[in-house]
């Protein structure tokens, strides 16, 4: 036990410094390594992924809070997106995790890994998103927040990686988009990981110190690194060349994703 605090304080400590420098979510660092910690523990097979994706959501709930109060503070929260997208947020987030508990462990893992390729390929060629002009209406915020948040809980992210482009569209600065999609990436993690949690109840080969697909040891040993590890990838940021960490992060998804899919 020691071993893995240790381990997945590690995890939470490039967690948070990658989602300061690339402005990203540390879901995608985090549900990979929780893969590799929990194989490594013996847990059983069938549980590892969904374990991993409902402690990544969990982890977020924490860290995002953190950062969604960061930009409230400096008012970069556009609330009237954020009131149209919260219905649909939560009810996907909901979809998400009961997507999630119907597909076997392996089916997942290769779902989670071609996410991983996709992402990887929108950070190497993909453009910055153009700012518009007017949100597109109550209907279409309602569908585009019910997609986002059924993606982002069936794969264990906040959500940053969609929620921003489609903000920036319907108004916001980038500024705002930014701050707004953390608000977002909240009720995102906090339903999804209910629902992980939730679903996970049945499941009798789960690990001690789980509650349901969500394992307290990786939740706190993670959740406690990433926060300060976080504000120091910002710092980094302004000091190390952004292209040039973009491509190399993008390369390791590439390869991260392919050992998921093989």
């Amino acid at each position: 036990m020691l071993s893995a605090l240790i381990f997945f304080s590690l995890v939470g400590a490039v967690a948070g410094v990658i989602a300061g420098l690339f402005g990203i979510g540390g879901g995608v660092v985090i549900v990979p390594a929780l893969i590799v910690a929990l194989n490594q523990q013996g847990v059983d097979p069938v549980v590892v992924v969904h374990l991993a994706i409902g402690t990544s959501l969990g982890i977020i709930t924490v860290t995002g809070a953190s950062s969604a109060l960061a930009h409230w503070k400096k008012g970069a929260v556009a609330f009237d997106l954020l009131r149209q997208m919260l219905p649909g947020l939560m009810l996907g987030a909901v979809l998400g995790g009961l997507i999630a508990d119907q597909l076997p462990a392996e089916l997942l893992e290769r779902y989670f890994g071609v996410f991983m390729l996709l992402l990887a390929f929108r950070m190497l060629f993909a453009r910055p998103p153009k700012e518009g002009r007017q949100p597109v209406g109550l209907p279409a915020m309602f569908a585009a927040g019910g997609m986002i948040g059924s993606i982002s809980a069936l794969f264990g992210i906040g959500g940053g990686v969609l929620n921003v482009p489609w903000l920036a569209r319907n108004g916001a600065s980038m500024a705002r988009a930014v701050g707004t999609s953390a608000a977002c990436g909240l009720p995102i993690a906090a339903m999804g990981a209910a629902t992980f949690i939730f679903t996970g109840q049945e499941q009798s080969t789960l690990p001690a110190y789980s509650t349901g697909y969500l394992y307290w040891p990786a939740f706190v040993g993670i959740a406690v690194f990433s926060v300060p590890c976080a504000r120091l990838g910002v710092r980094l940021a302004h000091y190390l060349s952004p292209q040039l960490l973009k491509r190399l992060f993008a390369l390791l998804m590439l390869l991260v994703g392919l050992k998921l899919i093989v």
